[in-house]
Formats: C-alpha cells, structure tokens, sequence
C-alpha cells in the first residue's frame, strides 16, 4: 500500500447558502469516496479546513521570524479539506478522487517516509 494525500481546492463559495438538494449531493460524494477507499484500502485522516481568512502564515526573512494574517499564496482556488488515505497505487488514488465533487481540483501527493 502506498500513502497519498489528497488535497481538496475549490472556489470560495457560501456553504451555508447552499440548498439541502446541494449538500445532499456533496455528502454523498463524498460517502461515495470514502466507501471506495475502505474497500481498496483506508482512509488514515480527513479533515474540512476553515476559510483562508482565518490562516496564519509565517515565513523567516533576514534571520527573523515574521507571522502573517493570511493565506502563503494568493490564489482564486482555497484549500478547503485533505484526505490522506493508504491506497495500492495512483491509479486507485485517481478513481477514488473521481468520486469526489466536479467543482473540486484535487491534488494527488504521495506521502514520502524519511528514514
């Protein structure tokens, strides 16, 4: 088995504005992926992250340590959640996340052990 981490980016939208037929759909796409993962393999960690507006970045420039409100890049996609999941290989990795919302750009990163 091989670990990835699945990034979940999408565009800043209003979830609470969002009709029930809407979530409806998100839950069970995401129930869809979750399924697929626990019968190839498992879901290790997943998590929904909070808007960007409430990040923190901190970055080292000249020797000191200087802290940010914000996200590191600005970008018209946020990151919005992440999978780590133990699959046998990409091709796997890539049917699981085909499972996920349309409006999602997935990244797929596999986890690298350092011994």
């Amino acid at each position: 088995m091989k670990r990835y981490l699945i990034l979940i980016a999408y565009e800043p939208w209003d979830w609470g504005s969002a009709t029930e037929e809407t979530r409806a759909a998100f839950f069970a796409q995401h129930s869809a992926f979750s399924a697929f993962v626990t019968t190839h393999g498992r879901e290790v960690a997943s998590a929904a992250l909070d808007d960007t507006d409430t990040a923190t970045t901190v970055r080292h420039v000249d020797d000191e340590v200087v802290v940010s409100d914000g996200p590191f890049a600005e970008t018209v996609e946020m990151i919005g959640g992440y999978y780590e999941v133990e699959l046998p290989d990409l091709d796997t990795a890539i049917q699981a996340v085909s499972l996920l919302p349309p409006s999602y750009s997935l990244e797929i990163r596999p986890i690298v052990t350092i011994t």
